[in-house]
């Protein structure tokens, strides 16, 4: 009897426990009406629109969510829009016929509009409940980390369970009102990064919420809280328990997005550079001025530049100027160790530095393929003689060779190097009889510049940069 007692007892505190929580955060939501923010549906995708009045319409409760209501209220156009409901992803099956659900980690609905897919979420609720049917539900490692979490829940406890407080508010359907939960409006106008709940506990449950910290905050141009930067660095070793594959696409948000070069500055600083790029980590130097430190700021400018300018970038042209400098001192030391050619010494480095790459970021093989090209091309480009420069200008990746030729030549200020890419850049742009007189002077050419193994290997680079370091 005193048995049952005692667990009614403990079921009631615990019902007036989540009642009181309830309560409170119901009245500390702020609820921004219409007239009072920026959002108009004219610049929602007709799409997203098509979904949220459906889910109305069906009596479900319907948001608009994440960055795509932050990159609005900014004035920005969002690359995507993401939808919540109190909707099962079965009831969204039914509901929608262009449906289809997808992921293992949380379930979620794909509303497939030809190219465009709306994504839409139920309410993620919170994690640690004790039940075997909410077990069998959220699992997570001894570490911490999340590794299955289809528990739904309330709007209330979906606005807690989200990263970050600008990323967390919720624009609905039904009176066009944003709704605020976690204090995500004042820090997007004040331009603070402030991650929901406590940041150490929210960095194990998933450690790429790190870079995502840091990617938003080097995107936005805002300021880290104090209280969510704290951990980082006592917890960047995390980072070794996320797959190789998602660390690469997260890579490509980090660099390849138009902020590339803050970014760079700010995994720097809170020490999140070397976890995904511990070979590049290897050869930094406190003063920040070595060639390969030089060449990585300039490749990550020019990336912001092309992308900024609507301009394509390649992921591996990227890559290959980035460890450019990795693989050349390895197939030095190949050459000084065991006298074969620098040819054969430059595959091996290739194929060394390519493997320790890929056992922490899972670089496709169609990208490791190109920067192959790219770098044999580095070799090759200084063989001009007859028919061969005609022949090297057909490769499909010789525009993605020459560039990192000229962004070389910038960098080191070395005079082999500027001579032979102003060579090919008037070659290019040349008229078929002047570039057969330019062929025939290259006969004429000082000895250092026809000297092809040396102009594009060993005594220039290296040399240079170990002077710079």
């Amino acid at each position: 009897m005193y048995t049952r007692i005692a667990s009614f007892r403990c079921k009631a505190l615990k019902y007036d426990e989540e009642v009181l929580k309830k309560v409170k955060t119901e009245n500390s939501i702020n609820i921004i009406p219409r007239k009072k923010h920026n959002i108009s549906r004219r610049d929602i995708s007709s799409n997203a629109l098509k979904v949220l009045y459906r889910l109305n319409k069906s009596g479900y409760e319907a948001y608009l969510v994440g960055g795509s209501v932050r990159d609005l209220l900014l004035g920005k156009k969002p690359k995507d829009f993401d939808i919540t409901t109190n909707a099962t992803p079965e009831q969204m099956r039914k509901l929608f016929r262009n449906c289809r659900l997808v992921g293992r980690r949380f379930r979620l609905a794909h509303v497939m509009f030809g190219l465009e897919v709306i994504e839409v979420a139920t309410f993620r609720g919170p994690h640690q409940y004790t039940n075997i049917a909410n077990r069998n539900r959220c699992q997570c490692q001894k570490n911490g980390m999340l590794l299955r979490d289809n528990i739904f829940g309330s709007i209330e406890d979906d606005a807690q369970r989200r990263d970050l407080t600008i990323n967390s508010l919720y624009y609905s359907i039904s009176d066009f009102s944003v709704r605020d939960y976690v204090g995500g409006f004042q820090d997007l106008k004040t331009g603070i990064i402030r991650l929901i709940g406590d940041p150490e506990t929210r960095y194990r449950e998933d450690p790429v919420r790190m870079l995502r910290v840091i990617r938003f905050a080097a995107k936005l141009n805002m300021q880290i809280h104090i209280e969510t930067a704290k951990p980082i660095v006592n917890l960047v070793t995390l980072l070794k328990n996320i797959p190789p594959a998602r660390l690469f696409e997260e890579s490509l948000k980090l660099l390849q997005t138009g902020f590339g070069l803050n970014t760079y500055m700010m995994m720097r600083e809170y020490q999140l550079f070397q976890p995904l790029f511990p070979i590049l980590a290897q050869g930094f130097t406190t003063q920040g001025n070595s060639v390969m430190e030089r060449l990585l700021i300039q490749v990550f400018k020019n990336t912001d530049i092309r992308i900024n300018n609507q301009m394509n970038v390649n992921a591996a042209f990227l890559f290959a100027a980035m460890f450019w400098y990795p693989q050349l001192e390895l197939a030095q030391r190949i050459v000084q160790k065991n006298s074969v050619s620098y040819h054969d010494a430059s595959i091996l480095a290739i194929n060394e530095i390519l493997d320790g790459v890929c056992k922490t970021l899972a670089i496709p093989k169609r990208i490791t393929t190109l920067i192959r090209d790219i770098w044999h091309l580095q070799l090759r480009m200084s063989r001009r003689h007859g028919k061969y420069a005609w022949k090297l200008m057909e490769h499909p990746k010789f525009r993605a060779a020459y560039d990192l030729l000229v962004l070389r030549a910038n960098i080191e200020k070395n005079q082999q190097l500027q001579h032979l890419s102003c060579w090919w850049t008037e070659f290019q742009s040349a008229v078929l009889t002047q570039q057969k007189n330019m062929l025939s002077k290259i006969g004429n050419e000082p000895l250092m510049y026809r000297n092809s193994t040396k102009l594009n290997y060993c005594d220039i680079n290296y040399n240079n940069r170990s002077s710079s370091t």
